[in-house]
């Protein structure tokens, strides 16, 4: 008996417009990202849609490539991926739904990424582009605060001193990953999250502090999703994020919600989705009704990136003056989570800029972000450095790029940072592109050092 072929993914592909051998592209591509090798053809597709169906881990790999060219989610089970025991399945693995929320998500979210043993398949969850937040208003009437106590049927009971634990302990997290880097940070906040957060989110606790320490917890889970994001873990990252969007809906805690999709909207950015990152950013701005100057330039400033990248000149200039001009009223204080300052102001220009084919402009404004960013911010500086060093040398300058490279890896030997790793290796691919450059073979040995270093560790 033959194989009944599948006519709900040509309706699919149909609807996205894609050929056989565009799909199978985009299923590698899609595929890498939750690391898996996958070596897809026009004629792998064409299996399909006669009706074989993919491995396992590779059918949420397809509807996520299908989800992202559409703009909207795409299951499996549209797809007509569904074995003869009818489950079609929805993700590759552990932890899998990004849009999984509540307590007892961030409990397996958490648990799983202190675990070593786990980790790995844990960071390789596949990023949703059609991911569907959750807004603001959508968690209903908020909590009672004349309410005397909310009780959770367990011995513990919490106060003001427990949240102002939670809360010292992101200002830690946040310098440690500056100074080490998160794949150092984020395995401790993980464990905190595990040990002592959780069940302070379940204790028993008057309304008011169950309320603070919704938002403290909120604020942790945001800097733990930014750390994941930049170790490149992004299926992971933007499962903290959402679960850092659920608790700070709950708080009714507009700093942290807004926050936090500007931080969602800064991973779109990394990953090339503009107009996803510029309705995230859009969605952070319309969330905060009464915002101060320093964070109105904090989420117009992703606001001009996201415009920059779906080639909006108008906006993305817009909306840069006036993220000058809220960061000029702003005052002196600066929080380590999620702040915003004139280094950081630079940076969104000089990615304005490059998206809109100024290369030279952007050079500049990264070297005035540098100028101005605080000695503290070794992490920040890694990656600003790994940035400016790359555009260097697509201009041509391959001495100032190697001079950029060298105060790259004065920072980068003493991190554990993936996204450093992620430079150090365009380091050493123009390392390998000019073999005969005098200044470009000294480079090259100090960083074979550096590698040496780093296997060692």
């Amino acid at each position: 008996m033959g194989r009944t072929p599948n006519t709900a993914l040509v309706r699919v592909m149909a609807e996205a417009d894609w050929g056989n051998g565009q799909l199978a592209r985009a299923v590698n591509r899609a595929g890498a990202e939750a690391g898996l090798t996958l070596s897809h053809s026009a004629s792998t597709v064409t299996y399909w849609l006669r009706g074989s169906l993919p491995k396992k881990p590779v059918r949420p790999v397809v509807a996520e490539a299908l989800s992202r060219r559409l703009g909207r989610p795409v299951s499996c089970a549209e797809l007509g991926f569904v074995p003869s025991d009818g489950v079609a399945g929805s993700g590759t693995g552990e932890g899998d739904d990004p849009a999984a929320t509540g307590t007892r998500g961030l409990a397996d979210l958490a648990r799983k990424d202190m675990d070593p043993s786990r980790r790995g398949v844990l960071t390789a969850g596949l990023y949703s582009a059609a991911l569907t937040v959750p807004g603001f208003g959508d968690s209903g009437a908020p909590p009672d605060l004349a309410a005397e106590e909310v009780t959770a049927g367990r011995t513990v009971r919490i106060g003001s001193g427990e949240v102002a634990t939670v809360r010292t302990m992101t200002q830690h997290i946040a310098i440690i990953l500056d100074d080490l880097g998160g794949g150092h940070a984020r395995p401790m906040a993980a464990a905190f999250l595990t040990n002592t957060v959780l069940s302070w989110l379940r204790a028993d606790a008057t309304a008011a502090v169950r309320r603070d320490m919704q938002a403290a917890a909120s604020d942790f889970v945001y800097l733990t999703g930014w750390m994941a994001m930049y170790e490149r873990a992004h299926g992971l990252g933007q499962r903290y994020f959402v679960q850092a969007l659920e608790l700070a809906r709950d708080a009714q805690d507009h700093l942290t919600y807004c926050r936090t999709l500007r931080g969602m909207a800064l991973q779109a950015a990394n990953l090339r989705y503009g107009r996803r990152a510029l309705e995230y950013a859009d969605s952070a701005a319309e969330a905060a009704p009464v915002a101060g100057p320093r964070l109105v330039a904090f989420l117009r400033g992703q606001q001009a990136h996201g415009a920059a990248l779906v080639k909006d000149r108008r906006q993305a200039f817009g909306r840069l003056r006036e993220t000058e001009a809220a960061l000029a009223r702003a005052d002196g204080r600066n929080d380590a989570v999620g702040g915003y300052d004139q280094a950081a102001y630079h940076f969104h220009v000089s990615h304005v800029l490059y998206e809109l084919g100024d290369l030279p402009g952007s050079i500049t404004a990264l070297q005035r972000s540098n100028r101005v960013r605080s000695p503290h911010e070794r992490q920040g500086r890694v990656h600003a450095h790994g940035v400016l060093a790359a555009r260097q040398w697509e201009r041509g300058h391959v001495e100032a790029a190697c001079a950029t490279w060298d105060r790259f890896l004065d920072d980068y030997t003493a991190l554990s940072t993936a996204r450093g790793d992620e430079h150090f290796a365009v380091l050493r691919g123009h390392v390998a592109a000019k073999p005969r450059s005098r200044v470009v073979r000294t480079l090259g040995e100090r960083a074979r050092v550096v590698a040496e270093q780093k296997s060692a560790a």
